[in-house]
């Protein structure tokens, strides 16, 4: 039986991700379809009879949004919201703001897949010149974080994340965790993917292969030693998690148009 059990969730489709482009840390609102997928999940949850009693998130609109139509939906708005920017997406560098299907046409789907899925390929890095530098850089949010502006990171690999978000999974997460909080995480797709390699220990060559769809909830039962007691597990119709998976992993593909 599970010690503990935490629900993890990759936010819902936002405006970038319906344009398919890379949106890192460019601040986005969730798109029309991503409002009706953070809603779908609370509906989902609160169907399954979950009771939340914290949430965390990155300082992210998207991540945000989608725990508060989350909460709205379960009858629990009233739950504590906790954000960091160290459950933040990984950072694309150069690349926020490309289109993936282009930089697959232009690169290579292989390359591409690289960049995105790998465990510790780092993009090159974003410069000063670049048109989303300072939206980013002179952002409010990153004034107030535990780390300067200057020691922000400019390119991350997934490993890069990891590190990074580790030091706020012991010393925040892990202790409500083991207070017997029931605890939402809603972060994003690399974040989410992180955790997950950290918590189920997979291998930097098969981290590449694991997709998280938006807007669908992870459930992770762990044992007193937050070791897993079986594979996560995707909420809901999984028909429709399939499809959504493809979906994401066919973003990085070149359309067939363009073949």
């Amino acid at each position: 039986m599970a010690k503990y059990r935490l629900v993890l969730l990759r936010h819902g489709e936002g405006a970038w991700t319906k344009e398919n482009r890379f949106c890192s840390w460019v601040d986005q609102k969730l798109s029309s379809d991503g409002i009706k997928e953070a809603q779908n999940c609370g509906k989902h949850l609160k169907a399954l009879g979950f009771e939340f009693d914290l949430v965390f998130t990155s300082v992210l609109s998207r991540s945000i949004q989608t725990a508060w139509l989350i909460l709205e939906e379960m009858g629990q708005e009233w739950v504590p919201i906790q954000s960091s920017w160290r459950l933040n997406e990984r950072h694309y560098g150069a690349l926020i703001g490309l289109n993936r299907a282009e930089m697959a046409l232009n690169h290579g789907e292989e390359q591409v897949k690289i960049w995105r899925r790998s465990y510790d390929v780092t993009p090159p890095p974003i410069s000063e010149c670049h048109p989303y530098y300072a939206e980013i850089y002179n952002d409010r949010r990153y004034k107030c974080s535990d780390v300067s502006q200057e020691n922000l990171p400019k390119a991350e690999s997934l490993k890069d994340v990891l590190d990074r978000l580790l030091p706020y999974w012991n010393e925040k997460i892990v202790p409500e965790l083991k207070s017997g909080k029931m605890i939402l995480i809603s972060a994003h797709g690399n974040s989410s993917r992180a955790l997950l390699k950290h918590l189920e220990g997979i291998s930097d060559e098969d981290i590449i292969n694991v997709t998280l769809p938006t807007g669908v909830p992870i459930l992770l039962e762990l044992d007193e030693n937050l070791r897993p007691l079986g594979p996560h597990q995707f909420l809901g119709d999984q028909e429709a998690i399939q499809a959504a998976i493809k979906k994401v992993e066919d973003q990085g593909k070149v359309k067939s148009a363009e073949k």
